[in-house]
């Protein structure tokens, strides 16, 4: 996979197809939007996807998918946003920043098969006013979807964009890493149950034989490393990483 850190200006092509011209349907690559939600507290929503999806499942990413002919990047990330965790955002409480596209392609690996599916994912910033928990008094996950959700805060996030697949990933981690993260995971009756998930199992890469394994898609753990990098503190991650290596 590839990866480009481009950033879009504006929602609107350069040259707007003619009015009432269709998308052709044999195209190849689509065109995706992923919503970066951050709370007031500066922590981040992830989804796992269901066990039960064609694409990517089981895998943790946040809220997004295909955008539609016509619509508006902002406003597809929001539909998107709001038909997999059920939160509409207040008008004029929230703010949206381009973080960066990516090419993601499904198998993820030429040793699971060929790619079936071709997307260029918008990775988008938005920025709410309201706090975590003011948010997830309000989600209602959509079971078809998602199975499971959680708020990343910069500390768990910046170790889980260092495993990043590709890159080199730190033979240490922080020694204040907490062991365990807590999400909360759908019941089958529609309930919801608090979930202790391990913190190794977001650290986990894309194994090279295919394999539905929880782990966090690797286009998440860059999105996750341009959004520290908005907040400044990647490299303050890996400044601290460094120096405890060298004590240790």
């Amino acid at each position: 996979m590839a990866a480009a850190r481009v950033l879009l200006l504006s929602g609107r092509p350069e040259s707007p197809r003619a009015p009432g011209a269709e998308l052709p349907t044999n195209r190849g690559v689509d065109l995706a939007v992923a919503v970066v939600l951050q709370s007031s507290d500066q922590t981040v929503l992830l989804t796992r996807r269901t066990q039960t999806l064609n694409v990517s499942p089981n895998l943790w990413v946040p809220p997004g998918g295909h955008v539609e002919p016509d619509e508006e990047l902002l406003d597809g990330g929001l539909r998107e946003l709001w038909e997999e965790s059920g939160l509409q955002l207040p008008q004029g409480q929230f703010s949206g920043v381009p973080l960066g596209l990516w090419e993601s392609a499904y198998p993820p690996r030429l040793s699971w098969g060929l790619p079936k599916y071709h997307h260029i994912i918008l990775y988008l910033l938005v920025i709410s006013q309201e706090s975590q928990q003011q948010l997830q008094a309000r989600i209602q996950p959509n079971p078809r979807e998602v199975s499971a959700l959680m708020w990343l805060g910069p500390d768990v996030a910046a170790a889980v964009a260092a495993t990043e697949d590709g890159t080199e990933t730190p033979r240490h981690l922080p020694q204040d890493l907490p062991p365990s993260v807590l999400a909360v995971e759908l019941e089958e009756n529609g309930g919801a149950r608090p979930l202790v998930l391990p913190t190794s199992t977001l650290l986990r890469t894309t194994p090279a034989t295919a394999d539905s394994k929880e782990r966090v898609s690797t286009g998440t753990k860059f999105a996750l490393r341009l959004w520290l990098q908005h907040l400044g503190r990647f490299s303050l991650f890996l400044h601290t990483l460094c120096f405890q290596v060298e004590l240790g």
